[in-house]
């Protein structure tokens, strides 16, 4: 044991790796840009930004399986503000659809539908929204709200007589149709629980991508490549010694941003945090592997800088961190599965407000994990290279 940790101390990899950690500890705007800018963005986007929505996933339970119970999906469905993504059997595989970030609201038409419409009894449904993103679920509400309204319109319409309510109306109205709306996940409506998740990803990937591109310019910049080069390291030693502080550092950011959140905004944590770390580290990953492929085309940091211009503010506007992917085009919305930043928010929303577990968000997982692999070793590949 003893022979395998003096092993260990004798890589030549550590004196690099501290080597990096001095010239990152006097480099004080390095030190500076770590901390406040990510603070102060977090808090700005989580007061500032608030998002709108067009088009809303809906889950639909017909215990009933008769033409009333279809008479009210079909009303939905023609509002064009909601389309039937999936019916279920239970209200159970519905609110596990639900939890799973699959839909954003659901219907369930109870058995006795039919029955108290026929008696012209006060007859309820019970719409249920997934409320992680409060302006959707405002919105969604007040769709619903006008569609009933709508709906006891035509009612009216066709059985003169019967009493005209909206969802608001009163309980004891005779013939009124009306839906019970329950917020699931924040029943507050807090809007910068959706905004902070989500901006939380935009940090980790564009700190990292900046950072990242700027400690590899620098190298070039003041000569230091061809002192590496002198030494006995090979190229990945030297690659791997560049990246693996900058990685330790801007992990650090994860417990930073989820701090800020917790303390101004009251964003719950009801998941796993080990989830959560896991997915913000492989961010960071994807994020030095993309400033690293950028300081490969770059030759000074004003380079870079420029190319980053064109990367990063696409990944953060395009990416469903601060508005909805739904209100999104359509052609536009798969191209977002080929954003980390993407990936990244859909677990966050999962694990810490909906308490999602592994087998929720595994997919997001394994697609972070493909694009840290696929960018840091084209990355890493293309450095070598040049040092060769």
């Amino acid at each position: 044991m003893k022979h395998f940790i003096n092993k260990i101390r004798g890589w030549r990899l550590w004196p690099l790796f501290l080597k990096e950690l001095r010239q990152i500890k006097a480099d004080k705007k390095l030190v500076v840009s770590l901390i406040l800018p990510p603070t102060v963005q977090l808090l700005i986007f989580g007061f500032a930004l608030n998002p709108e929505v067009t088009n809303l996933r809906l889950g639909v339970v017909d215990e009933s399986r008769s033409a009333a119970s279809r008479e009210v999906v079909s009303a939905f469905v023609e509002s064009r503000s909601f389309h039937v993504a999936e019916s279920f059997q239970s209200s159970a595989e519905l609110g596990a659809a639900l939890s799973a970030g699959k839909l954003d609201a659901g219907l369930i038409v109870p058995s006795n539908f039919a029955e108290q419409r026929q008696r012209r009894e006060t007859a309820r449904v019970q719409l249920l929204l997934d409320a992680v993103n409060s302006n959707t679920a405002g919105i969604a509400s007040g769709y619903a709200a006008r569609i009933i309204a709508a709906l006891n319109q035509r009612m009216a319409q066709n059985s003169p007589g019967i009493a005209l309510t909206t969802a608001g109306g009163s309980p004891g109205a005779r013939g009124q149709f009306v839906a019970r709306v329950a917020l699931l996940f924040n029943p507050g409506l807090e809007s910068a629980w959706f905004i902070v998740t989500g901006v939380i990803g935009i940090l980790l990937v564009l700190n990292g991508s900046i950072i990242g591109s700027a400690a590899m310019v620098k190298e070039k910049e003041v000569g230091t490549i061809e002192q590496l080069l002198m030494t006995p390291a090979q190229a990945v030693e030297i690659v791997t010694a560049k990246i693996a502080p900058l990685f330790v550092l801007l992990s650090t950011q994860i417990v930073l941003a989820l701090t800020v959140s917790y303390l101004v905004f009251g964003l719950p944590i009801r998941g796993s945090l080990v989830l959560l770390f896991a997915a913000g580290m492989l961010c960071v990953l994807v994020g030095i592997g993309i400033g690293t492929f950028l300081a490969t085309f770059s030759k000074s940091q004003q380079q870079a800088q420029l190319m980053g211009f064109f990367i990063n503010p696409p990944l953060s506007m395009l990416s469903g961190a601060t508005t909805p992917v739904e209100a999104m085009p359509t052609w536009m919305q798969p191209l977002t599965q080929l954003n980390p930043i993407c990936h990244f928010a859909t677990i966050a929303r999962g694990v810490l407000l909906r308490g999602a577990g592994l087998e929720a968000i595994y997919p997001h997982l394994l697609a972070l994990v493909g694009f840290a692999v696929v960018l840091v070793g084209v990355s890493a590949w293309r450095f070598r290279k040049q040092l060769g």
